[in-house]
């Protein structure tokens, strides 16, 4: 019998291939992703990451077990630094200056896939908050890893793609994985399928993320 993450997994795979057939992403293996719109994805990840951080904070204030609150703490911190080092790194090389990165507004996409996380840590259960937090890990892993031997090398992107194919990063995954796994096989019915509602949604925000990335989305009024 699956556990909750393969059924979810399974479940969202039309979702996931939409993912990894984006023009954003088979152009950044490409290497000819314009700097534009790497530029604005950069820009909006800085800011996401920034408050992704604090739901993970939260996630390990409310964890019921050691383990979660060590791994969410720690991926606290790790979501800190890759905002400070990659991105510093990147906003270097694609011409970020510190005035855009000082006033750049979140874009719709990053509004709202950030306020549901919030939201989710603010007034759902813990179990429904690490469902919805995991798929910034599962997806981005399944990205890296079907990237890199496709990319071009050289590639102005390959930082960012061996960020994500790195076997530390696909080590979290699997930890963040199994404390999900865990809180489901003790759950109710009702709250399993509450968590595989916030997995589907965060997942979906994960495929607008890179959509509007990739057309430069602004508020339209």
């Amino acid at each position: 019998m699956m556990g909750f993450c393969a059924e979810i997994w399974d479940e969202v795979a039309p979702l996931r291939r939409a993912i990894l057939a984006h023009p954003f992403l088979t152009e950044l293996a490409a290497g000819t992703l314009p700097s534009a719109s790497f530029q604005h994805y950069i820009l909006q990840d800085s800011l996401y990451l920034a408050e992704y951080a604090r739901v993970l904070a939260i996630a390990a204030a409310r964890a019921p077990s050691a383990a979660g609150r060590l791994e969410f703490s720690d991926g606290a911190k790790v979501a800190v630094q890759v905002e400070e080092g990659l991105h510093q790194a990147f906003f270097a090389q694609f011409g970020v200056s510190g005035e855009m990165a000082a006033t750049v507004e979140p874009s719709p996409a990053c509004l709202g896939y950030t306020g549901y996380l919030a939201s989710l840590a603010a007034t759902r259960t813990y179990e429904e908050l690490i469902a919805g937090i995991l798929p910034c890990f599962w997806v981005y892993w399944e990205v890296g890893c079907a990237i890199r031997p496709q990319a071009v090398n050289p590639n102005p992107y390959a930082p960012w793609i061996d960020t994500y194919a790195a076997p530390e990063f696909g080590e979290a995954t699997d930890r963040v994985r199994a404390l999900v796994d865990a809180a489901a096989e003790a759950a109710s019915p009702a709250v399993r399928d509450a968590m595989a509602q916030a997995f589907r949604v965060a997942t979906r925000y994960e495929w607008m993320f890179w959509d509007s990335a990739y057309r430069r989305e602004n508020w339209p009024i």
